[in-house]
């Protein structure tokens, strides 16, 4: 009798368990979210599109508008260049794991939020785009650690495993995603994540630091060393991680895995920084090109390494290369130089 007791107990509180735990994944799933409130991203990297862009999502955009997301399959969905290149029309721009975002509007299953730590003349608190609600968690434990010690994924990509022996991967992250750290264990660090609580990572794939301050400079050796990583890294309009990037998320996101700040776009970008005349350019100045031979809109930039070479992000096409400065299609439509770099 005691042992019957017992499973009915037992099955008592295994009920009441399924019951809490289904009753919370619905009201997360069915969560309404306020124009105003913040909350932050839930996937390796999401994707914000543009408000025309998330009705003419296509089967092969699948990948990115679940939750997780599968930014490799993604991306190998649109081996073909036109199917990469019909993006342009349609996205804004991404956010990393753990990126905070505000609420601008809702729509259904649809969220138009701005996206904190990209700056943009086109709204004040970042930059504007539509991403799926399921990629969004209001949960702010990430807030409560904002004073401790974090990490920032220095790799390419990184995995969160879900034990300190690193025998089950959780999710693949993106260079510069940021997470606080709850525990350093030498070789593996343990972090806070945004909805799934802590889960471990490989301390070589990560740069460690107690606070903001201890940021390595921007330097033009750091810079040139941590853009060179990316080479042979395929072109995604809107890409701001190290699963693709397009120009200017390239340039920037550069920047920020130094602790700097720029415009998301080339243009605000081409209008920051130190103006720098043609003739006394300097390995880590960005270089922008215009249409109407340089005299127009600023549509492109990259970052000079010196001898006369450039880095980039540069099309549909292509993946992140070096080339000359002086390559037809480029140098006629050169239009100028900025300089966000310290010693």
């Amino acid at each position: 009798m005691k042992k019957t007791k017992n499973l009915i107990l037992s099955l008592c509180v295994a009920g009441t368990l399924l019951s809490t735990m289904t009753t919370q994944s619905l009201a997360k799933t069915q969560e309404e979210l306020t124009p105003g409130e913040t909350a932050y991203v839930d996937v390796s990297v999401s994707t914000q599109w543009t408000t025309n862009g998330r009705f003419q999502v296509r089967d092969i955009d699948a990948p990115s508008l679940s939750n997780p997301v599968d930014p490799r399959q993604w991306s190998a969905n649109m081996e073909d260049t036109e199917t990469r290149r019909w993006l342009t029309s349609y996205l804004e721009t991404q956010a990393v794991y753990g990126t905070k975002v505000t609420i601008l509007e809702e729509s259904g299953d649809w969220v138009k939020v701005a996206v904190d730590g990209q700056p943009t003349p086109r709204n004040e608190l970042g930059y504007p785009g539509w991403m799926p609600k399921r990629q969004l968690t209001t949960d702010d434990r990430l807030e409560k650690y904002k004073d401790t010690p974090f990490i920032m994924v220095s790799s390419q990509t990184a995995w969160l495993y879900d034990g300190k022996a690193l025998n089950h991967k959780f999710m693949e992250i993106s260079f510069n995603t940021r997470l606080p750290v709850v525990k350093d264990f030498g070789n593996v660090v343990m972090v806070a994540t945004p909805d799934d609580g802590n889960k471990f990572i490989k301390k070589a794939d990560v740069a460690v630091y107690q606070n903001e301050n201890q940021f390595p400079k921007a330097t033009p050796e750091n810079l040139i060393k941590t853009a060179k990583q990316f080479l042979g890294l395929r072109y995604l309009w809107a890409g701001v991680s190290g699963f693709g990037f397009d120009c200017s998320g390239f340039t920037s996101s550069l920047f920020k895995s130094f602790g700097v700040t720029i415009p998301r776009d080339s243009g605000p970008q081409s209008k920051g920084g130190i103006e720098v005349k043609k003739d006394e350019i300097q390995p880590g100045d960005l270089l922008f090109f215009a249409s109407n031979n340089g005299t127009g809109s600023v549509h492109h930039v990259s970052m000079y390494i010196g001898n006369g070479l450039m880095i980039q992000a540069p099309n549909a096409e292509r993946s992140v290369e070096i080339i000359p400065l002086n390559t037809k299609g480029y140098i006629e439509e050169f239009s100028g130089a900025r300089r966000y770099w310290t010693e």
